[in-house]
Formats: structure tokens, sequence, C-alpha cells
């Protein structure tokens, strides 16, 4: 693992995070999970790009059911509580990675770190994010109703890009932009 780390630290890219998962899949695995989320933790608190980590956990670890639920919690979920309490730079770091790139979990999963996060304002734009990708990732997962308490309840500029598109859409009740594919193109001439 350490050897795996190292090489993902010094070419920062996404077939070394393969490499990660095939191992914790594969033979030998699974992987120690201390050290393994340990790992993907430290780099999402890292002052350095992190994209290879955070593609990593939307396309292998949020994407796949199997794996969302445990992966989520390792990296934020079990921790938000004190990512609120501690407001340390390295966690809110760590925080607004892991929502921007959390549309694929399913919304049961993170619908209670999402309300834990808007305690903190600093994270609003992130929570933003997430929403906005949770509605147009094709694996994205939302309830509107939720989505939508969470989405008012956020300090945002009032010119923020697809606000008003994304409150429109969750108004009306849809989930994902691929289940009503023509709904966010009537979002974009309402409220244009």
């Amino acid at each position: 693992m350490r050897l795996a780390f190292g090489l993902l630290d010094l070419l920062d890219e996404y077939w070394v995070t393969c490499e990660i998962r095939f191992a914790n899949e594969g033979a030998g695995g699974p992987l120690p999970a201390d050290v393994l989320w340990g790992g993907y933790r430290q780099r999402l608190e890292a002052d350095r790009d992190a994209e290879a980590v955070t593609y990593s956990l939307w396309v292998d670890w949020f994407e796949d059911y199997a794996t969302s639920a445990t992966a989520f919690a390792e990296v934020l979920g079990n921790d938000i509580d004190r990512v609120v309490s501690e407001r340390s730079e390295a966690l809110l770091r760590r925080a607004r990675r892991v929502l921007e790139c959390s549309g694929p979990v399913r919304w049961a999963v993170k619908e209670m770190t999402y309300r834990t996060a808007m305690r903190l304002s600093a994270l609003h734009s992130a929570l933003f994010r997430s929403l906005l990708a949770s509605f147009h990732d094709v694996h994205g997962n939302l309830e509107p109703t939720a989505a939508l308490t969470i989405l008012d309840q956020l300090d945002l500029p009032t010119n923020t890009q697809h606000l008003a598109e994304l409150r429109h859409v969750l108004s009306a009740g849809h989930k994902n932009h691929y289940r009503s594919p023509g709904a966010w193109g009537d979002a974009l001439r309402s409220c244009s």
C-alpha cells in the first residue's frame, strides 16, 4: 500500500488508483480498510491537486452500489461532525472534494452528511455543486424535495450559475437529467 500510494503521489495518475482497487478486490484483498481509506483521506486533505483521487472516488467507488456507501462513509460521512467542529483547512478541503464528486452516492447514504455540512457556509458552494452533479450525473442520485430543502438553505451568490435552473427542476420533482431528458432544457428556457 505504501508503494501504491507513493506511486500515486509521484505520478498523480488515475491508473494507480485502479491498481489499488484491483488489489482490494483481488485474491489478496480486501486491503486493510484503515490504510486504504486513510490513504485516500490524506490525499484529499493535501494542499495539492487531487484529481486522480476524486476521479477514482467518483467512477470507481461511488458509482458502484456495492462500494459507494462504505467509500463515502470512510472519506467523509463518518467524520463530518469533526469536519464541522474543527473547521481546519485540510478537513474542509477534503469535504469539498468529496462533496463535489458524490453525485452517484445514494441519497439515503449522503443526505445526513449533506445536512450536517450545511452548518458550515464554507461548504455551501461544494454542496451546491454536489446537488447539481447529483441531478446531471448518469448515475446521479437525489430526492427532489429533500434536495430542494437543502438548496434553499444554502447561502449562495444570487448570480450562481444554474442555481435557478436546479431549483426549477427540483421543484418540478425531477430526480435525474437522464430520467427526465427535457427537464433541464425547460428550466433553461424558463429561467432565462
